[in-house]
């Protein structure tokens, strides 16, 4: 049965009505169609530009398919209708095109050097195995690969880049050889810059992003995805390796400290921005919203933190938004988001892929 939605949808924000035939969107009238929704706000389905269905609190893989199917659910039922899993242990391609599902862009495991990344999480290859190893997972995921810029290295004692820079960038070359983005977890300034310019596609984190190579990034066009609600919990990571290890630990919370004027330089210059919470492992599902709310404090307009959740993040993960022929997929709210962020913690009415789940 074809639905019908009317309200003032974004981002034209332009009073109108929507008429839903299974998972696709029409402008032309539906006869018999089932008046779901009549006013407020419409805004294409949100999306979590980083989370991980695949990992498990307390940072360990997933044991089911229906593990990966209950967080996916707890981001459904928030208004968030779009995931991108931007590294996974547990495999579950078969959630891709399941009803009541958010839309899914999928990267395989993480690929990381040897004991410098989460216990079982990713794929740990030395420099020589880089390049098999992201083609392999290139495979596993859909667009998408995860690269391990940096990590604590103990004999250091801080951050340091998890490769050299020649083979960063032959992990780079092989995932576009393979016909995949290439993401990149990045906290420490070295590696960062490293990954920047070997051409990387998104900045995960980018902590020790600085003025000169956020300009690099606006020119290249390269995306950032801050987790700022992830950023905020380094004071507790600090707290538990300083007796061991007191340079990172101090280097951690300045990182966290000036994150949001980094933030804030990025937009400024242009950077293209994402909204992900890096939920899975310390951080709980269905926290999009907080997220927004926290890239809204360090500066960003809310208009902007919006496209940054929904429309734009979707054309970016190729989902697309409310238009002739689009996805199904939206969320209704009271009030303007634009005018009021927080009426994005209460969703009115959510639907996705043409299917009414409040």
């Amino acid at each position: 049965m074809a639905l019908h939605v009317r309200g003032t949808v974004l981002p034209d924000g332009v009073v109108r009505d929507l008429w839903l035939v299974g998972d696709r969107v029409t402008f032309e009238p539906v006869t018999g169609a089932e008046t779901i929704s009549d006013g407020g706000w419409v805004v294409p389905g949100l999306v979590d530009a980083h989370c991980h269905l695949g990992i498990a609190p307390g940072a360990r893989p997933i044991e089911s398919l229906d593990q990966a199917r209950e967080l996916a659910v707890v981001d459904r039922d928030a208004g968030v209708l779009a995931l991108r899993d931007a590294g996974s242990p547990y495999p579950y391609p078969e959630l891709d095109d399941e009803p009541g599902m958010p839309r899914l862009a999928r990267a395989g495991r993480h690929v990381a050097a040897p004991r410098r990344y989460l216990r079982d999480i990713g794929v740990e290859v030395a420099a020589g195995e880089v390049a098999a190893a992201v083609t392999a997972q290139a495979k596993a995921g859909t667009g998408w690969v995860k690269l391990v810029g940096d990590w604590i290295d103990r004999e250091v004692g801080d951050l340091a880049p998890s490769w050299d820079a020649a083979t960063m960038a032959v992990a780079v070359e092989a995932a576009h050889a393979a016909g995949a983005r290439a993401a990149v977890h990045t906290f420490s300034e070295e590696g960062v810059e490293i990954m920047v310019r070997a051409g990387v596609d998104s900045v995960e984190h980018g902590t020790g992003l600085s003025l000169d190579l956020i300009d690099e990034m606006a020119r290249r066009g390269t995306a950032l995805v801050p987790t700022m609600i992830n950023i905020r919990t380094f004071g507790k990571i600090a707290e538990q390796a300083r007796e061991r290890f007191a340079g990172y630990a101090d280097h951690m919370i300045a990182m966290r400290d000036r994150f949001p004027s980094v933030v804030l330089a990025a937009h400024e210059a242009g950077v293209p921005i994402y909204v992900g919470t890096d939920a899975g492992g310390g951080i709980s599902h269905g926290l999009a919203a907080d997220e927004m709310l926290a890239l809204h404090e360090a500066g960003i307009p809310a208009a902007d933190v919006l496209a940054a959740a929904s429309w734009k993040a979707r054309e970016w993960l190729g989902f697309g938004g409310l238009v002739e022929g689009g996805l199904a997929d939206l969320v209704v709210y009271d009030a303007d988001p634009r005018v009021d962020l927080r009426v994005v913690k209460a969703p009115r009415r959510i639907v996705l892929r043409g299917g009414v789940f409040k």
